[in-house]
């Protein structure tokens, strides 16, 4: 845990008990806050007094008395409009923080030289990936590295901060909103495409909301930007013409210099001239295109932390993949099943249909502004899709003449139809894909729940045609 001192003695108004809000709530309390916990959602309060931490409401509170509200980031800031919170405290003029906010000012507080090393990464698509690949890659160089923010732990319990450690943080545009004066020695930028617009009101909001990871890089600090796509090629021009050292990186164009990957081969070019560093066949852990950006990504920023080429070449090739991102599940009678639960936009859905050439496809869930029109040219690899959640009677109009679809309602129905249409097509090639296209928020809490239950469900199944087999 990173204990919170700046508010020792002092009220906090905590709003917020999943996982970033408890995390802060325990770093306060670790550094002699006074903390006001609460959330609107019962079992969320249920959850946090399991935990023994005191419930206030803070909704019937004075809020003159409190030195900070610290925000979850999932809490509306601006869009659609300000949650209550938010505005009972600006209308005393009470700071609005999150705990990137905190973690950052608990590190600007140490002197210059004893400050860790901070990666931050963000973008629409693969900031998971990413941050876990650049994690790994430094463990196996024998770095001291811890990996949080947005991804497994929250930032405020990981391990306690000190010169010489490493610290990569997944950050979401939502917790990009909350921090003022985070300092990332190396900030990544990965990708934009829209998503969250319910939140950022737009294109513009959303991108400056992303910008966000630069504003407080200074000397010495690397930008590392993806420029497949027009809003990172600007960023990219802009940060350079502004003298800042910056690396594009690219899956599929030739550049003049930075770290791109061709032909499923990643070349460094960060000098200049083009030298061979990997071919990701020997990357098992990162299939398809989009991985191979993520790749070329997290060489550039270890190439600017001062790993050697062998060193990460090295990490890109043993790094086993994450969990629920085109995660292989197993293989029953001849039928491939892979999780793909991370996918909660259509943009995702891509990166896993452009995979494999016969899809038995599990989507829905909760829409996301755009549907699934983008999808349109994978269409003809999806032998059959499983609808599920809020989305289902939307997404199978889209697919309408398009390809088989079904209306399943729920993960299990949809699991065991999809065996059963895989089996009987005899494809070699037959994979059972969960890549929903949709947030889960609809039938589960995440999307971790939603991939763990696709995976329970796979393994009941092979135990069951296990059994059927030896009867």
């Amino acid at each position: 845990m990173i204990p919170i001192t700046e508010y020792a003695g002092r009220d906090v108004a905590v709003f917020g008990l999943a996982r970033s809000g408890l995390s802060a709530v325990r770093a306060l309390l670790a550094g002699g806050a006074n903390v006001h916990a609460w959330d609107d959602n019962e079992a969320a309060r249920a959850n946090a007094e399991k935990e023994g931490i005191v419930l206030s409401d803070i909704n019937a509170r004075d809020w003159r008395g409190f030195a900070a509200l610290v925000l979850s980031p999932g809490v509306p800031l601006t869009h659609p409009r300000p949650h209550r919170v938010v505005e009972l405290a600006r209308a005393v003029g009470v700071p609005i923080v999150g705990d990137i906010e905190l973690f950052a000012r608990a590190v600007n507080a140490l002197p210059a030289h004893g400050r860790p090393k901070i990666v931050g990464v963000t973008g629409t698509n693969g900031k998971s990936t990413t941050t876990a690949l650049i994690g790994h890659i430094l463990k196996s160089a024998g770095r001291d590295v811890r990996v949080g923010g947005n991804i497994g732990t929250g930032v405020l319990d990981l391990e306690p901060l000190h010169a010489g450690a490493y610290y990569v943080l997944e950050l979401s545009s939502y917790q990009l909103d909350l921090e003022e004066s985070l300092r990332c020695t190396v900030a990544v930028f990965l990708n934009l495409t829209p998503d969250h617009l319910d939140r950022h009101g737009d294109m513009a909001g959303y991108l400056a909301a992303k910008r966000r990871i630069f504003r407080n890089q200074g000397a010495g600090d690397w930008a590392v930007v993806g420029v497949d796509d027009a809003w990172g090629a600007q960023i990219c021009t802009e940060l350079t013409s502004g003298a800042r050292q910056a690396a594009p990186i690219s899956a599929g164009q030739a550049l003049s210099r930075g770290v791109a990957t061709l032909g499923g081969r990643l070349y460094d070019a960060l000098q200049g001239r083009a030298e061979l560093v990997l071919d990701m066949r020997e990357a098992a852990g990162l299939p398809g295109r989009h991985n191979a950006q993520n790749a070329a990504a997290a060489y550039a920023a270890c190439r600017a932390l001062g790993l050697t080429t062998r060193e990460i070449a090295a990490g890109i090739a043993s790094f086993p993949g994450l969990e629920h991102r085109l995660e292989r599940v197993g293989e029953i009678e001849g039928v491939r099943f892979i999780n793909d639960s991370k996918a909660t936009n259509a943009d995702a859905t891509a990166q896993a249909l452009a995979v494999y050439d016969r899809v038995y496809w599990i989507a829905g869930g909760k829409a996301k502004d755009g549907g699934i029109e983008a999808l349109a040219k994978f269409f003809p690899r999806i032998a059959k899709a499983y609808l599920i959640g809020e989305a289902a009677p939307k997404l199978a109009l889209t697919l309408a003449g398009q390809a088989p679809a079904v209306q399943c309602a729920t993960m299990d129905k949809a699991v065991t139809q999809a065996f059963k249409d895989a089996r009987a097509s005899k494809d070699k090639d037959a994979v059972v894909l969960l890549s929903p296209a949709c947030a889960s928020f609809d039938q589960y809490k995440d999307f971790e729940a939603r991939g763990a239950h696709f995976k329970n469900l796979v393994q009941a199944l092979g135990e069951v045609v296990s059994q059927r087999a030896s009867a």
